[in-house]
């Protein structure tokens, strides 16, 4: 299928567009750092410009982040486009860039608003592309009993363990027993991953990160929903980059490691919440599996 709008990058630092624009308070925004940047001018000369114009800003169009909106921003997504500034950043809706053009006027201004705008409509397009119904996928809940410290003490033991088993059964409440199995599972692959699986959120791109270096990673889910599609973008920016892509047909959840096929009972986003068995398929190859859903795609 042909691409109408291709990813845009900021040629000063060759980072797509895309990248800069984030998600707050049920809208897509831009950073004034990074608009200012695109047009070639100093932030504080961008928002001296809107302050002088400010009733063509609303808030649907402009807002600037709180605290708690600045700290997540820099924890979660390592950006550090605003550097030392003391005030938080501001961000532009579309609605907003849109405005900026009748308040900076430059060639350069003019240009860098067009990219931005195309940068917009792309990120609007890659979610539309990948999933009509959007929903948000919920965190995976633990016990109420495991605090964050217990939680915390059973990730370190799990650093130095390794799955003893190929085939049997999990009971409800061995949600670390599951993960250990699963991650020591993708401990161990060295040239592949793939998953399927149609209910994947954040946990599970954190399960598939503790690859090797070098090892491709792949999923297969049904809907890619807004949150996925924005987490994975950011994930991808920071990290060595997992492919999801749409897949309706498999009801049952594999996980391919290398030339191994498992099947699992459940999401890996639920391990341990329920019963599941999980086993070895013996009969079947990653290259089987994979050439089906090839020829189905």
């Amino acid at each position: 299928m042909k691409n109408d709008n291709p990813i845009v990058y900021d040629v000063a630092s060759s980072r797509p567009i895309e990248q800069m624009i984030y998600h707050f308070r049920d809208a897509q925004v831009i950073l004034d750092s990074d608009i200012a940047r695109l047009y070639g001018v100093e932030t504080r000369r961008l928002n001296e410009q809107v302050k002088r114009n400010i009733s063509r800003f609303p808030s649907d169009f402009m807002f600037q982040l709180t605290n708690e909106e600045t700290t997540n921003l820099m924890s979660h997504f390592a950006t550090s486009s605003w550097g030392g500034r003391r005030k938080n950043p501001f961000a532009f809706t579309e609605l907003g860039v849109s405005m900026l053009s009748s308040v900076l006027k430059s060639e350069t201004a003019i240009q860098a608003n067009i990219q931005i705008m195309r940068a917009f409509a792309s990120m609007r397009a890659f979610l539309h592309s990948n999933g009509n119904v959007f929903q948000r996928l919920k965190y995976l809940e633990f016990k109420q009993d495991v605090t964050d410290h217990k939680l915390s003490e059973l990730y370190e033991k799990l650093e130095g363990r390794k799955p003893a088993t190929k085939d049997g059964i999990f009971y409800d409440g061995q949600i670390f027993d599951a993960y250990q199995f699963v991650s020591g599972l993708i401990k161990g692959a060295t040239k592949r991953i793939v998953l399927f699986d149609n209910y994947v959120d954040e946990s599970v791109l954190t399960i598939i990160d503790k690859r090797i270096d070098g090892v491709e990673a792949t999923i297969y889910t049904k809907i890619i929903s807004e949150q996925l599609g924005l987490d994975l973008a950011r994930h991808n920016a920071q990290y060595a980059p997992i492919e999801v892509i749409p897949f309706n047909k498999s009801h049952d959840r594999f996980l391919v490691i290398d030339d191994i096929v498992y099947h699992i009972g459940a999401s890996l986003k639920d391990l341990g919440k329920k019963w599941f068995a999980f086993s070895l398929m013996n009969d079947i190859t990653s290259q089987d599996l994979l050439s089906r859903v090839a020829s189905s795609i």
